[in-house]
């Protein structure tokens, strides 16, 4: 949970803490990360510092293919964090005023599911800004890839040192 603007930095660095925090324990040794994303936002397609921040932050730094599959515009819906978890977050802080970021804190951490699935949450404090350009320059310098089914929402990053294990 972030307590500055939605940017793409801050939804690359959300996912890096995932990577150093709760990653480790369930997935001790993975190479390839798929991140399902919807349509537009701070992840969305055509925003060039999400690309940009995928590839130096995890793709570079951890040595990972980072695959990306965007939602098209109005099927968030379909995504199975959203359809599976913000309805149940939601129920649970139902006619609370979240009057603090401590509580909406609370709210997330002590939801869970029938299914069993419990929510784990930190405050992501960092200040972001809003409206960081990434030139032509930069965006050529990422090893992107694009899928042939949809290669305007779908793509791979891959890390300069592994071109040949792209597919």
């Amino acid at each position: 949970m972030g307590i500055s603007y939605d940017t793409a930095e801050f939804a690359v660095d959300c996912i890096e803490q995932w990577l150093n925090d709760f990653a480790p324990k369930r997935y001790s040794s993975f190479q390839q990360l798929l991140i399902l994303c919807d349509g537009g936002g701070s992840n969305g397609a055509r925003v060039r510092l999400w690309k940009y921040d995928l590839y130096h932050k995890l793709c570079q730094k951890y040595g990972i293919c980072v695959r990306v599959c965007h939602y098209p515009t109005g099927a968030s819906k379909w995504n199975p964090i959203e359809h599976r978890l913000f309805g149940p977050i939601t129920n649970n802080w139902q006619g609370r005023p979240l009057r603090s970021f401590q509580i909406a804190l609370e709210c997330i951490r002590s939801t869970s599911t029938k299914k069993g699935l419990s929510v784990q949450a930190v405050i992501n404090d960092k200040q972001y800004q809003k409206g960081i350009k990434v030139s032509d320059a930069q965006m050529k310098s990422i090893n992107l890839f694009r899928d042939d089914e949809l290669p305007l929402w779908n793509y791979f990053l891959v890390p300069k040192a592994s071109n040949k294990n792209a597919n």
